[in-house]
């Protein structure tokens, strides 16, 4: 394992009852990093519906919540340093979400952890290679964690 930072942060303490553990989150991104980056820096913000829809509406023009949203760094040339950027997650969105597709609420949050911290690292899934490869990577880290596949369907 490399060495990373993480610093989780809460809009609001009142959220923190159904998220999961700080381990668990650090675990999770922990195993995203590993094969991938050496030392890495970034920030997780639990956040609710009403800052995330905001968030959302400014920055990709959609005014309604969203489950996470990732921001990378954009860091100046020649600055040598690990940071990746930030990721937002709304609480009550991933646990309704899990709610509505069946999925453990856990193993939600994994994967929202998952698709947030690939996001920071560059993959996104705009056209249909990009989402197969990241889809692929999701479902091999969350499987790998022992969840199951989050694009698996009935």
């Amino acid at each position: 394992m490399g060495t990373y930072y993480i610093d989780l942060q809460f809009a609001d303490l009142s959220l923190q009852g159904g998220v999961p553990p700080e381990e668990k989150i650090t675990q999770w991104v922990e195993t995203v990093l590993a094969p991938r980056r050496d030392e890495a820096e970034l920030s997780i913000r639990i956040v609710d519906n009403a800052e995330i829809q905001s968030l959302n509406k400014q920055f990709r023009h959609q005014d309604k919540p969203t489950n996470v949203l990732s921001f990378p760094a954009d860091l100046p040339e020649g600055l040598d340093i690990p940071l990746l950027g930030d990721v937002v997650i709304a609480a009550p969105v991933v646990e309704a979400e899990a709610i509505e597709q069946g999925k453990a609420i856990e193993a939600h949050w994994c994967h929202m952890v998952v698709h947030g911290v690939l996001h920071l690292l560059g993959y996104d899934h705009i056209d249909e290679n990009e989402a197969i490869v990241m889809e692929s990577l999701e479902t091999g880290i969350l499987t790998g964690l022992g969840y199951e596949d989050p694009y698996e369907t009935g």
